[in-house]
């Protein structure tokens, strides 16, 4: 393997996801698998080549001479299908972490099934697990007439059907592998397996089941697509969105990760990486919204349930952000790894889970209104706890926080006010409702107050927009989400959006917050926010274009990462991000609801 930084690593923007509901694989152009944690998403990495290029290992399946690519997914799947043509041959490879008859597989099964179209295409491949960022040694054991890979608790096998092996190959060093070759002609057909358990027997399945269980994930996949409503401009990109979102909801729970990975930088100077395989109160409130409005019941409840559940047990106070089983949670861990393209730190935990953030009462109440405004009734303990929260809101609002951006320096940041207000207005409504109990009458009041701290602080003539906080010029995207919300939809937010796209923007693209455009690159959630403002605003025919250009910037198969740099479109950050691709729906959806058809001119 090459030390780590004599060769460039793979662009971010080169990765694939394929998932199963339990965890997540980044598959590149090039056929490699650098990324899959096992069993669960927010496990250690037995592959692991995207952060540790040396030792991380991955699963490797291309042509042996020079070949170009094509790949998709299959229509209205999370399974990748991709093209390999050289001056030989040509071969698909369908790509997918299966299910079984009853749903989701007890053991993690990763399926590569490789088809020769015409001629004749010489391929290789390679299973080599990594040392999950350096707490394991890979080795190998017989058993039987299989070769079973080791890596701490982590059981993996390769079954095969047609690609002249697995042999084993184990190099006395700190990774071991299992490899092979062979050769598609027009109509061959083979299959490579890994299966993969953790501290639990290992079931070596049948080949002949695996390709009934790619058909039958292929099926799996379009039928939840079919429950999937969204007739409207951009559908491709929102259906696309839709199905990277799903991939990151954890079924054993209902939690919804924010990212699949960790540690993907910000910027080439490293130092902002972190791990994003947690649950954010704000994303899944953002999920809650959009799945609400596709008519995807069961994905609501499950999210809802989690949410309201972990809650009750963390509580009384109401945290940032969650482990994926709903647990609060303990801080960093730093690995000893380079980190993607030589760039660290590699990291496990968030630094997030002790802030205040007032926004975050905001997004619960949010998520609560969504699910009874769509007709579901709350439980009384809910209830009653939302009114409790609500009465915290009123005595919160007026303390500094760490913002939306998880900040250390404590601010009156206007965007955490505006939350609280959409907090106490949702709690209001609620119990107009009859859905909770408490005070109605005190949260009106309070939620006046807070709408007149922000005209009063929140606004700087000065700036001519909203600012990040009071005494301040520097601006802040994500008081841009208020005017979906309802806070403003009027000249203020109008004027803001213009400040922002002037000394933020980079054409349709946005930095984060005032200065970030020499600490990192342009945020996707924060264009697509600007997008879905324009609409609120009434300014139309600038969404339209808006939109037109974002959605164009994802990668080839549709995936967005966390970031994408002002110069050369390249990928930065996490993925695929679940905030980036809520942006993309919630844009879609506001404009479809706001513009009218002339003006979306039969998009």
């Amino acid at each position: 393997m090459p030390t780590p930084g004599t060769t460039p690593a793979t662009p971010l923007r080169d990765y694939a996801p394929i998932g199963d509901g339990r965890t997540v694989a980044l598959i590149a152009r090039d056929g490699g698998i650098d990324w899959l944690p096992v069993p669960n998403l927010d496990s250690p990495p037995v592959f692991a080549r995207l952060l540790d290029a040396e030792n991380g290992g991955s699963i490797e399946l291309a042509p042996v001479d020079a070949y170009t690519v094509r790949r998709r997914y299959i229509p209205r799947t999370n399974v990748l299908e991709t093209t390999v043509t050289t001056d030989s041959g040509r071969a698909r490879i369908t790509d997918a972490l299966v299910t079984g008859v009853a749903g989701r597989l007890p053991w993690a099964e990763l399926a590569r099934r490789i088809e020769g179209i015409s001629g004749q295409v010489a391929f290789t491949w390679r299973v080599r697990p990594g040392t999950r960022l350096q707490t394991a040694s890979p080795w190998i054991e017989t058993v039987g007439e299989s070769c079973i890979l080791r890596v701490g608790n982590t059981s993996l096998a390769v079954v095969g059907d047609g690609i002249g092996g697995p042999h084993a190959d184990a190099d006395g060093g700190t990774t071991a592998s299992v490899h092979g070759d062979f050769e598609t002609e027009e109509g061959s057909r083979h299959l490579l397996v890994l299966v993969a358990t953790d501290g639990e027997p290992l079931h070596l399945p049948d080949p002949a089941n695996v390709h009934r269980s790619i058909d039958r994930t292929i099926e799996g996949w379009r039928t939840w697509s079919r429950e999937f409503s969204y007739e409207g401009p951009w559908q491709a990109a929102v259906q696309r969105s839709a199905l990277a979102l799903k991939l990151l909801v954890y079924a054993p729970t209902g939690a919804i990760a924010a990212a699949a990975t960790t540690s993907l930088p910000e910027n080439p100077r490293g130092g902002k990486n972190w791990d994003y395989r947690f649950a954010w109160v704000r994303d899944l409130a953002y999920t809650a919204h959009a799945l609400v409005r596709f008519g995807l019941r069961e994905e609501t409840h499950a999210a809802i349930s989690w949410l309201l559940r972990t809650i009750k047990q963390n509580g009384p106070e109401l945290h940032v952000l969650y482990t994926l089983d709903g647990d609060v949670t303990e801080g960093v861990q730093e690995s000893d790894v380079d980190g993607w393209d030589g760039i660290g730190p590699v990291v496990s935990g968030n630094p997030a889970h002790g802030q205040l953030q007032l926004g975050v009462y905001g997004d619960l109440f949010s998520i609560c209104r969504t699910y009874v405004d769509a007709g579901n009734v709350l439980d009384v303990a809910t209830g009653r706890m939302l009114a409790a929260m609500a009465d915290r809101t009123c005595d919160l609002w007026r303390n500094r926080d760490s913002g939306m951006w998880e900040l250390p320096e404590l601010q009156h940041y206007t965007s955490s006010k505006m939350g609280c207000w959409q907090a106490l207005r949702d709690a209001v409504l609620l119990a107009e409702a009859g859905a909770i109990p408490g005070s109605a009458a005190r949260w009106s009041a309070e939620r006046d107050r807070i709408a007149e701290w922000v005209a009063q602080y929140g606004w700087s003539d000065r700036a001519q927009s909203y600012v990040m906080y009071p005494g301040t010029t520097d601006l802040d995207t994500s008081v841009l989400l208020h005017a979906e919300s309802g806070f403003d939809r009027g000249e203020r937010m109008s004027a803001t959006i213009d400040a922002l796209t002037e000394r933020l923007g980079a054409g349709h693209l946005l930095y984060r917050y005032t200065g970030m455009d020499q600490e990192e690159h342009t945020f996707v959630s924060s264009a697509f926010w600007r997008a879905g403002a324009l609409a609120c605003v009434g300014r139309h025919d600038e969404a339209v274009a808006a939109m037109d250009d974002l959605v164009g910037r994802a990668n080839d198969v549709g995936v967005f990462s966390e970031m994408i740099a002002e110069s050369d479109g390249a990928f930065w950050g996490n993925l695929p991000q679940a905030l980036s691709h809520l942006a993309v729906v919630s844009a879609a959806l506001t404009i479809r609801e706001l513009v009218p058809a002339e003006a979306l001119g039969g998009r």
